[in-house]
């Protein structure tokens, strides 16, 4: 495996984690993780990398290593604000190549089109976006979000890190133990009773009481200036978050259409995790991107 290095530095008021592969002096690619997720996660793409790259990569606030905010619910514009004060610290003058899967590939593609002359090329893997919403929506989302903070919120800690490990390759079949393991190092923690907790703030379990505006966020995608290479897995399900499997790959293929330069690759034999079930298909996808 190739080695990585952590800093921390203060941005907005958090000590933020950064993990850092490669030579300082190379060429920058950012990369934003998804939802329960941690930088650490790209490891397997990053081995595969043939090209030299400095490789800098967060820890989204509320994960992994990164300090956990006072709050009670996330909220998709921090994670927005956290991205651009990352690119401003590690590179204020030039526009970045950006990759993001899942959450991160949907903030990643939101900033590009509120920011476009930061991103110089654009990878989105899984990232479609979340399920339509309307307005009345509303009263119902606000009072779950209500009901919900009158409890406080928790994850489950588990025996040991073969037991983490598990819950893994539960979720994702296709991991080996090997990359298993790796994961569950960086992905919990022990704690003083000898359980390994989730490195994650339990708030993230609570429901946003704001609605997602599809059109507005299609008037961000629309206004993205960089090339974007929009990568999907074939054996994905994240499509459950928007409907059926036909509804969703209807809707899926409307909002592409807002996306000014598009390429699309589907990797094959993955799943959402593709970054872990394909590594050596992604790397080369993305290195040939990057090379155009």
């Amino acid at each position: 495996m190739k080695a990585s290095r952590s800093e921390f530095i203060a941005l907005r008021g958090l000590n933020m984690h950064i993990r850092h592969w490669g030579n300082p002096d190379a060429p920058k690619l950012f990369m934003v993780h998804g939802w329960m997720d941690v930088a650490a996660s790209f490891q397997f793409v990053v081995d595969c990398l043939a090209q030299d790259w400095h490789l800098i990569a967060p820890d989204w606030r509320g994960f992994g290593l990164t300090e956990y905010p006072k709050v009670e619910s996330y909220w998709f514009p921090d994670y927005v604000a956290d991205l651009d004060a990352i690119l401003l610290h590690y590179s204020p003058d030039q526009a970045v190549n950006l990759l993001g899967h899942s959450m991160g590939g949907n903030i990643a593609m939101l900033y590009a089109g509120v920011r476009p002359e930061r991103i110089a090329k654009l990878i989105n893997l899984e990232g479609f976006g979340m399920p339509m919403t309307q307005a009345k929506q509303a009263p119902g989302r606000y009072r779950k979000w209500l009901d919900e903070l009158r409890e406080v919120p928790s994850l489950r800690p588990y025996a040991s890190l073969a037991e983490v490990a598990a819950r893994l390759q539960k979720t994702n079949p296709r991991l080996s133990d090997e990359r298993a393991s790796f994961l569950a190092q960086h992905w919990s923690k022990e704690n003083a009773q000898g359980l390994w907790e989730l490195l994650a703030d339990p708030a993230h379990k609570n429901s946003s009481p704001l609605l997602y505006h599809v059109d507005e966020v299609l008037e961000c995608w629309q206004n993205i200036s960089a090339p974007v290479l929009w990568v999907e897995a074939n054996d994905t399900d994240i499509w459950r978050m928007i409907g059926s499997k036909q509804e969703a790959r209807v809707e899926i293929d409307r909002r592409m259409q807002f996306i000014p330069q598009l390429q699309t690759k589907i990797v094959m034999d993955a799943g959402h995790m593709l970054h872990h079930d394909q590594p050596e298909v992604l790397a080369q996808m993305i290195e040939e991107f990057l090379a155009q």
